[in-house]
């Protein structure tokens, strides 16, 4: 079975177009950094937050006029993905589209927001609105009742690399003939109660910039957004083979789960890899094994730029490996190592003659996944 991408969509703190945030990566930009703090905690921390202006297309709905901004992100990609592909759902589309929504921490967010409102003011006070977003699938249910969908819907909750699991998901359901479209979307909100608890387990630091593959690793800053990859059986980019990922048990065997997920990838020489580094222990280990399995491959690590939004990120990889098979072009990459093992893309914009790219997703809750695209 041969599946490609057939559209994609995304929102990230630098915007919501893709040729837009594209020309943007391509010109080295990187996302503006906001301090939030809460009123319980004593610390703040810096964020990388959505700017208004990348929902300005979202259309007025009943269902997003109280839904959570992971729910309104969602929506954003999910329709802009379908716009890529030239897709209007109609009533006998409606059931042959699988809907699989990949999510890390949000329903914790609203978990948090609910309870707090309780004790703070009583229980009467807490909104019977709020207590749905408080559900990981909540998106999902808002996605396809805004699309129209009425077939499958799944959500899939994980760490960094759950995105590219949904998408190999995606990838066995459409060997159901039941199905034309698998249409995947991942979304992250950032919120204080999850800056804390990550700058807790030390993986955060104070102020950008985020410097991947630096050795000692100085840490990551969390972000928000989403991604949307609409699956097909054509499309402009070829999704050669996706993995059905692999765990680690301790941070010093995430090397090896890497490099056995590259072998397993079966990735030509001069593929490119779009890695998931983002200034964590992550870095080191995805260096190694790229070194070690794809020698002389052109890397790159989109998160100095749009920074780790965990449930969108590896999405956001997925478009960013389709734009530079597409372009032929792989932007510079910022804050880099001047010591690193393998040549990553430099100065302005690389012009590369590939037809295969890697993405490599690794999560921080011992989680590895990967895909192959080509064209």
């Amino acid at each position: 079975m041969s599946l490609h991408i057939a559209g994609m969509g995304w929102v990230t703190p630098l915007g919501s177009s893709v040729p837009e945030v594209w020309g943007r990566l391509l010109r080295g930009e990187e996302a503006a950094v906001e301090i939030i703090s809460d009123s319980v905690g004593q610390e703040s921390h810096p964020v990388f937050r959505v700017p208004a202006s990348a929902l300005k297309d979202l259309p007025a709905h009943p269902r997003l006029r109280r839904a959570s901004a992971i729910s309104r992100f969602a929506a954003a990609a999910g329709i802009a993905a379908l716009d890529d592909a030239g897709i209007t759902i109609s009533a006998p589309d409606a059931p042959r589209i699988a809907l699989i929504f990949a999510i890390s921490n949000g329903g914790v967010i609203y978990t948090k927001r609910f309870y707090r409102d309780i004790v703070a003011a009583g229980a009467n006070t807490a909104s019977p609105l709020l207590f749905p977003e408080t559900v990981f699938n909540a998106p999902a249910s808002h996605l396809a009742a805004l699309l129209g969908l009425t077939g499958v819907s799944y959500t899939l909750v994980g760490d960094g690399a759950v995105g590219l699991l949904a998408m190999r998901m995606a990838e066995d359901l459409m060997r159901n003939d039941n199905f034309d479209y698998s249409l995947v979307v991942g979304a992250e909100e950032a919120d204080w109660l999850l800056c804390d608890a990550y700058s807790k387990w030390r993986l955060t630091r104070s102020a950008p910039p985020i410097e991947p593959f630096h050795s000692p690793a100085k840490g990551m800053i969390l972000s928000e957004g989403s991604g949307a990859i609409l699956m097909a059986r054509s499309g402009s980019v070829k999704i050669a083979m996706t993995h059905a990922g692999t765990s680690y048990t301790k941070r010093s065997r995430l090397g090896e789960a890497s490099k056995k997920v590259l072998r397993e990838l079966e990735a030509p020489l001069g593929a490119a890899v779009i890695a998931s580094a983002n200034g964590t222990f992550i870095d080191a280990a995805e260096a190694s094994a790229v070194t070690d399995v794809m020698p002389g491959s052109a890397v790159y690590a989109l998160k100095p730029a749009l920074g780790e939004s965990v449930g969108a990120s590896t999405l956001w990889q997925v478009i960013t490996g389709a734009q530079a098979l597409r372009t032929g072009t792989l932007p510079p990459m910022l804050h880099m190592s001047s010591n690193l093992p393998f040549p990553p893309p430099k100065g302005d914009a690389d012009t590369l003659p590939i037809r295969d790219a890697v993405v490599l997703g690794c999560g921080l809750n011992q989680q590895v996944a990967g895909l192959r695209l080509s064209i």
